[in-house]
């Protein structure tokens, strides 16, 4: 396995309450773009599937496609990502969905983290393997 590490910038994002909850939360839908830069280099878009608290807080899931390279090999893989916002900062996790990766990264198989502490900016680590 190697690891790889880095920042992406969210370049723009959307959003679209999908249901009011009873209670004060909501489901909501969003989608947005990145760029990366450290070890991938390239640009992502993602959906996300969200629940607002109405305490405050979201839990979200998505998918996320990364098209570009990854330590020099490129191409383009797909990740899922389950993560928690506070209301002030994000955090999460990645897995690499197995079968998704194209051009020198097919077969990439991996899982990561991500750390955005709040605005566009997030830190970004994978642990991954190519065949």
């Amino acid at each position: 396995m190697a690891t790889v590490t880095g920042t992406f910038e969210i370049t723009s994002m959307g959003e679209d309450t999908l249901r009011e909850l009873d209670g004060g939360g909501k489901l909501s839908h969003a989608n947005g773009t990145q760029r990366f830069s450290g070890d991938i280099e390239g640009d992502g878009s993602v959906e996300w599937l969200l629940c607002y608290l109405a305490g405050g807080g979201a839990s979200y899931v998505g998918l996320q496609r990364i098209e570009g390279s990854v330590a020099g090999k490129k191409g383009s893989f797909v990740i899922e990502a389950i993560g928690r916002f506070d209301g002030g900062a994000s955090s999460g996790s990645w897995a690499v969905i197995e079968g998704s990766g194209t051009g020198e990264l097919e077969g990439i198989m991996g899982e990561g983290r991500f750390e955005a502490p709040g605005g566009p900016n997030a830190t970004y680590s994978l642990e991954y393997r190519l065949p």
